[in-house]
């Protein structure tokens, strides 16, 4: 690579970078926070969710990703949930990993994948950009989002999933600093997967 192509390269990238709002990096920061603090299993990581998901509500307004914009009041709900759900645990004990028979995910997969059109269908009705996509990963971050709340070990199979999408989404809308995220997010959830499942492995030991 010669020397011209790599200048050429840095500026782009410190071009995306300074095109980026204040508020989209405090959003990316929180978000980064709150997967790290989720695969160590602290409870903190709902805080940062909360801050996150926040500002998204907003951000993802503005550019017409509608259904992501109304996935972020629901995550929003959610941060206040999984934190309730993570300090009480079962009868007051620490909430334990658990797994879900494939059963269970083939009818939730069914589920979930038959309000998608729905979903997109309502939204370009809207003027949404992007709709049934975007619809695809609203839906199944739902889901997912559920699972984290109680602590299901394959929530990471659909986050690995829904993150590869996303990036691709925030690409084409410019969002350059959030894909990104998105980037790092794939990599943190195969890690995060390993380390729940290793932690999910050791409790069964103990039983």
């Amino acid at each position: 690579m010669s020397e011209a192509l790599i200048y050429e390269t840095w500026q782009s990238i410190v071009t995306a970078w300074h095109a980026q709002s204040n508020l989209e990096i405090v959003a990316v920061v929180a978000a980064i926070l709150y997967l790290l603090l989720a695969i160590r299993e602290n409870i903190w990581c709902w805080l940062f969710a909360f801050i996150s998901t926040s500002i998204y509500i907003y951000l993802f307004h503005s550019v017409s990703l509608l259904s992501e914009s109304l996935l972020n009041i629901y995550y929003l709900v959610m941060a206040i949930y999984g934190w309730y759900q993570w300090q009480k645990g079962h009868n007051n004990e620490l909430l334990k990993i658990v797994s879900w028979p494939l059963k269970i995910h083939g009818t939730l997969i069914l589920m979930t994948g038959l309000m998608v059109p729905l979903l997109g269908y309502g939204m370009s009705k809207l003027g949404a950009s992007m709709p049934y996509l975007d619809a695809f990963t609203t839906c199944f971050a739902v889901l997912a989002t559920i699972m984290v709340a109680h602590k299901v070990l394959e929530n990471w199979h659909y986050w690995l999933v829904i993150n590869v999408i996303s990036v691709y989404l925030f690409v084409s809308k410019e969002l350059f600093l959030t894909a990104a995220m998105f980037v790092l997010y794939v990599l943190l959830t195969i890690i995060g997967y390993f380390k729940w499942k290793k932690h999910y492995a050791s409790q069964r030991k103990l039983v």
